[in-house]
């Protein structure tokens, strides 16, 4: 573990949940990871913070799902499906963009949407 002042573990924290916000609306840009990278350094820097992030009404929940069950819910697999296949279409049919380049592009996409469609959508029954 990295052994950090509390002040910049907070800055750190505040850093991801803004990448994490930005990335609500733009599609390229995740929310989840930055959000539990934020919980992270939250909880190096200030459990008073951590614990806001994980209670916040929106955000939250992703944190939990993913921490306690390794969950995306459905709705939000849709959403992201939906949000980058709408980002990268138009560049991928429409611009003059090396074929390399779209190849590449087409990979990773069909790789970040087959690790999300793999995980649970709902918390395991015990």
């Amino acid at each position: 573990m990295v052994s950090l002042p509390r002040p910049i573990w907070l800055l750190l924290g505040w850093f991801f949940v803004g990448l994490g916000v930005l990335g609500i609306p733009l599609p390229l840009l995740p929310t989840t990871p930055f959000l539990l990278l934020a919980s992270y350094c939250f909880s190096r820097g200030s459990v008073r913070w951590q614990q806001w992030l994980h209670s916040h009404p929106h955000l939250g929940p992703f944190i939990k799902d993913w921490e306690q069950h390794g969950v995306i819910r459905r709705r939000s697999k849709i959403l992201c499906t939906v949000m980058v296949l709408a980002a990268i279409s138009y560049p991928i049919f429409f611009l003059p963009i090396a074929v390399g380049i779209k190849i590449l592009v087409v990979v990773t996409i069909t790789a970040v949407l087959t690790y999300i469609w793999t995980r649970p959508s709902t918390p395991r029954q015990r």
